[in-house]
Formats: C-alpha cells, sequence, structure tokens
C-alpha cells in the first residue's frame, strides 16, 4: 500500500519519498525555505518540532541547511516530564542533533520547568508559551496508537487539550508507557501554525493514517483532530 491509494481531504498534500533518508532531506529542504521566507519577511521565525527518535535524521538534514538560525526560535510540540540531562528529555534529543553546528546560534524555549508536580510545570510552560510569536513551521510525528505530540488517547486532560477553541497552550498528559509524565501543546496552539508537515514512516504508520481517515472520534485517535486543518503529509516505506 503506498501513500497515494489514501483517500486524503482535500485540505491535505502528499510527499512521497522512496526512502528515509530522502523524506528527511526533503522534508528538511521544504521546512528550511519555510523559515527562510518568515525571516525575509518578519526578521524572526519559529519552529515547533516533535520529539522521539523517528525524527532524529530530519534533524540533522535541517541542522545543514544555511538559515540565519539566530532568526530562529526553536521549542518542542511536546516533552517528557525529565530534565534535559535524562536520556528521555526530548531537549536533550534536539541538542544533540538539530541544535548543533550553526544551528546552535538559534534560540530554544524549552517546555521543561522544575515544579512540584505535573500540572505546576503545565502552567509554568504554558506561561513561557505566551511569549511564542506564532508558530512558523510546525513538524509533528504520529504514534501507532494515533497520537500526535503527547495528545494520547484516554489522556485525562485530552478533551481540553484537543479543543480548538481552548485557552491552554500547554497541557498536563499521561501517555499509557513510561515515561508517562507529559507536557504538550495542545490543538488550540498547534492550529495556529502557518504551516503544518506530519512526518510518517512504513505500512504500519500508513495503515494507522488510513484508519485515522475511516473514523471521526477524536477521543479514539487524536491525530484525527489535524486531518481537518491543511496538512502536508511526508511519506515513505
Amino acid at each position: 500500500m503506498a501513500i497515494s491509494e489514501l483517500q486524503l481531504p482535500a485540505n491535505v498534500t502528499a510527499h512521497a519519498f522512496d526512502s528515509a533518508p530522502q523524506l528527511a532531506t526533503g522534508l528538511a529542504n521544504d521546512v528550511a525555505r519555510r523559515l527562510e521566507a518568515v525571516i525575509a519577511s518578519k526578521g524572526e521565525a519559529t519552529l515547533v518540532v516533535s520529539g522521539g527518535r523517528s525524527p532524529v535524521a530530519f534533524f540533522e538534514a535541517l541542522a545543514r541547511q544555511p538559515l540565519a538560525w539566530s532568526k530562529v526560535l526553536v521549542t518542542l510540540a511536546d516533552e517528557r516530564w525529565v530534565p534535559v540531562e535524562h536520556a528521555d528529555s526530548n531537549a536533550g534529543l534536539l541538542k544533540r542533533h538539530l541544535l548543533t553546528g550553526n544551528a546552535a546560534k538559534a534560540r530554544f524555549l524549552n517546555l521543561y520547568r522544575s515544579a512540584a508536580n505535573l500540572e505546576a510545570a503545565a502552567l509554568d510552560a504554558d506561561q513561557a508559551l505566551a511569549e511564542l510569536p506564532g508558530i512558523d513551521a510546525l513538524v509533528l510525528g504520529m504514534g501507532d496508537d494515533g497520537h500526535t505530540a503527547s495528545l494520547f488517547p484516554n489522556s485525562p486532560d485530552l478533551k481540553e487539550g484537543l479543543n480548538p477553541l481552548g485557552t491552554r497552550r500547554c497541557l498536563p498528559m499521561l501517555a499509557p508507557t513510561v515515561p508517562h509524565q507529559r507536557l504538550s501543546m495542545t490543538r488550540a496552539l498547534l492550529a495556529t501554525a502557518g504551516f503544518t508537515a506530519l512526518s510518517v514512516q512504513g505500512p504500519g504508520k500508513l495503515a494507522t493514517l488510513r484508519a485515522a481517515l475511516a473514523g471521526a472520534d477524536l477521543a479514539e485517535m487524536p491525530i484525527r483532530a489535524f486531518l481537518h486543518d491543511p496538512l502536508d503529509i511526508y511519506w515513505c516505506p
């Protein structure tokens, strides 16, 4: 099965690649061009990315792009509630694979906050995100369960997290696996992005995408909330 076989909504554009390295390079090129154009018009640009192991090749390809990195603000769509030194920290992942070389000049807004509990950390991160000057480019991933960012099915705050009219920018979220405590941007904030890309690889993720397109229950598969907005899907087998 290929992505061309899916019945995609009119607002969704598919970009198919033959391999993971080609996808990483193609996505990095497109994101860099978006950021370049915004910097040319506004003087600065904001990039929001997702963590996990899948986007590492994309991060490394993007770090090699000859951007005016000192004019770019980078932050995360979601974060595990662990310090940057922790092996599971998405911020640590970015520092190793994206914020290197010339790209180290970018400003980084860390979602992680040291606080008494997860809710307090989320409130602190929410206030920090109030200073975000908009989202110019957003790169999302998708789990086999249909989650994106850390908007997981059955998480206690999911309804608020998926509310397009919600006032929160960041919420505490619980993942079904350890480490289960997360901080996640909400749909209300993520949906403001000028350009949104969804990066998926392999037949398993394509099957998940097909299932998401076939239903309407956002709580069952939160990625469905983003299939109704302008979206560019980057896929390889």
